[in-house]
């Protein structure tokens, strides 16, 4: 056990001017010593050991009145552009003493503290009526933290009659602070809460958004953790970027060893895979054949996993190193409304795919404008852990994806924006990763292709090899 944990710099009742004592304190020296040099040949010139009122008045030459306005012009001006230039290249020294002024009358402004009434006898001690004014007790101890992109802000618990108010501060942190919460945790008669500081400064670009064991990078501090909380739901209208990151899903997972399956019912940007890879369909019987196949591959190696001799209860598919299979399914509600009856029997083979899938490496990816429940019901959406919702989406859309959350959701127009739950069941803002413009998702993933069947072919005759 630590005797000592650093929880950030304490915030305290009167951080309420914080911003104004800092720039105070910063720039005041700056001033005193430009003026200093302005004015050193007088100050110089006096006798600071026998130095009176009255001698200063008398021995003081005639005041410039130009001269001295000039040097409080430059001071001054001097003083602005350091202050400008340190805001400019220190910004996030800046936000972090707006932060703590902030929540400092945060708490001031809801009185999330303890008084006491004290009494003065004023001035003139020999008036009737006393002065009474409250103050400040005891202050919450409360504690800021800027690391890594993450903000961590810790307030204690000291079972007051604002406790409550206290383990609910999310929606005001996230909307005073303008970042997003992404974890709120209750630790040793302390709650923190961890919120992504400057969101969009954490988008990576496209050649960073790495699959690598059991775990697919798509943030700076978001990664879809496929191993431990498998199969994925985006949902997103039209011109919200919700294309774009399911090509860079494929192209990350084919740079694996992993087989990938694509399904597009409307014969859009996905089909145009068809040319480079296999296993992409886009007619509906193939398409059901194809999540047929898909199922009936997972219950075989369901089976044949547990005959292999390195089989161990509680391992996964990974352990055995077998490959993982995705199934990628654009427009999935469409599709279901295009095929009628036949919907039944492939919600099934879904169901059973999201609840036995995460053991043998077999994942889903669902794709569509509005995850309506008469097509995800059976707690099927209940088994999506990681959630991307992108771009325009109504409440309603927000609620189908997310459940009833005490979120408040904002419409910012930059493409490839929007919410996401990793399965923790905090939203946060999201960015997928950074396609540039110009970008040639097919010549791009056609070379990850030909390097990936290439790579696997030798292994094929290197096993073959060993069997002869």
């Amino acid at each position: 056990m630590k005797l000592f944990t650093y929880r950030g710099k304490r915030i305290r009742h009167t951080d309420k001017h914080l911003l104004f004592r800092f720039a105070l304190c910063s720039l005041l020296p700056l001033f005193l010593i430009s003026m200093g040099l302005f004015h050193w040949r007088t100050l110089a010139d006096i006798d600071w050991n026998n130095i009176s009122l009255l001698q200063a008045a008398d021995s003081r030459p005639p005041l410039n009145i130009v001269y001295l306005c000039t040097s409080i012009l430059v001071s001054v001006t001097l003083c602005f552009l350091v202050g400008f230039l340190y805001y400019r290249y220190r910004i996030d020294s800046v936000k972090q003493v707006i932060h703590r002024q902030k929540i400092a009358r945060m708490f001031l402004s809801n009185k999330w503290y303890e008084t006491q009434t004290v009494s003065s006898d004023g001035f003139f001690k020999d008036l009737p009526k006393p002065k009474n004014k409250e103050k400040i007790s005891q202050f919450p101890k409360v504690y800021y933290r800027l690391k890594n992109g993450l903000i961590t802000v810790t307030v204690e618990i000291m079972l007051s009659s604002y406790q409550e108010q206290i383990l609910r501060l999310e929606k005001k942190l996230e909307s005073g602070l303008y970042c997003e919460l992404v974890d709120k945790e209750l630790q040793d008669s302390f709650i923190n809460y961890t919120l992504l500081y400057d969101t969009i400064a954490n988008r990576i670009t496209i050649d960073e958004a790495i699959a690598d064991k059991g775990s697919l990078w798509l943030m700076k501090n978001v990664y879809w953790e496929y191993d431990k909380l498998p199969h994925m739901l985006i949902a997103g209208g039209t011109g919200g970027g919700k294309t774009y990151f399911i090509l860079t899903i494929i192209e990350a997972l084919v740079q694996t060893n992993a087989n990938v399956y694509v399904l597009d019912p409307k014969n859009a940007d996905l089909a145009d895979l068809e040319t480079i890879m296999p296993n992409v369909y886009y007619k509906k019987d193939d398409m059901i054949a194809c999540l047929n196949r898909f199922y009936d591959e997972m219950v075989e190696r369901s089976q044949i996993m547990k005959k292999m001799a390195n089989y161990r209860t509680g391992e996964n598919y990974a352990y055995l190193d077998l490959p993982a299979n995705f199934l990628i399914f654009d427009e999935y509600t469409s599709f279901m409304e295009m095929i009628g009856r036949e919907s039944i029997e492939v919600m099934s083979k879904l169901k059973q795919i999201v609840m036995l899938g995460r053991q043998a490496g077999f994942f889903l990816v669902l794709a569509c404008q509005r995850p309506d429940a008469k097509y995800l019901g059976d707690g099927i959406r209940d088994n999506f852990n990681f959630r991307v919702a992108l771009g325009r989406m109504s409440e309603l859309g927000y609620n189908m994806m997310f459940g009833q959350v005490q979120k408040d959701f904002f419409l910012k127009q930059i493409k490839g924006r929007g919410y996401v739950d990793v399965g923790t069941s905090v939203i946060s803002e999201f960015y997928t990763p950074l396609v540039p413009k110009g970008y040639d998702f097919l010549k791009s993933i056609s070379k990850h292709t030909e390097h990936t069947f290439a790579k696997k072919d030798l292994q094929n005759d290197i096993g073959n090899a060993m069997i002869e």
